[in-house]
């Protein structure tokens, strides 16, 4: 399983808006620093917003921070809320599977995979990442 790049670019701008909360950031700053394009950081900036997790000012003075406190922000959530599409198998999306008819035990033991991969990012919110970041860095 991989998660899609724009889910690896949100939780890394959340981190990023954590580390800088005392001030605010821009998207182009966001792009820089995590080495992306601009424009891919301004539709995960915008996801973010929509979502409650940012709050963004426009204009001369603008800029965007984290909406909520870390603790708050709970990984699995943001993880389920920007990754669109986590069917691992073609039938999980109830299309059935062309090889077998029904019975299929593959399906049932991913999804329990599936699960508890989201459940144990559900155990963690972005304050944890962020003390890590900070500890990493002394």
């Amino acid at each position: 399983m991989q998660l899609s790049k724009f889910t690896d670019y949100a939780f890394r701008a959340l981190i990023y808006l954590g580390n800088n909360n005392d001030r605010l950031c821009t998207v182009e700053e966001l792009a820089r620093e995590l080495e992306t394009s601009p424009h891919h950081m301004k539709k995960v900036i915008h996801k973010l917003s929509v979502l409650g997790y940012i709050e963004s000012s426009k204009g001369r003075m603008g800029g965007i921070r984290l909406d909520s406190k870390p603790g708050d922000i709970n990984l699995g959530e943001v993880l389920q809320k920007t990754e669109e599409n986590l069917n691992l198998y073609e039938c999980f999306q109830d299309t059935g599977c062309p090889l077998l008819n029904g019975g299929c035990r593959l399906k049932g033991i991913t999804q329990m995979a599936l699960n508890s991969f989201l459940k144990e990012y559900s155990h963690h919110t972005l304050e944890e990442l962020l003390e890590t970041t900070a500890k990493e860095e002394e």
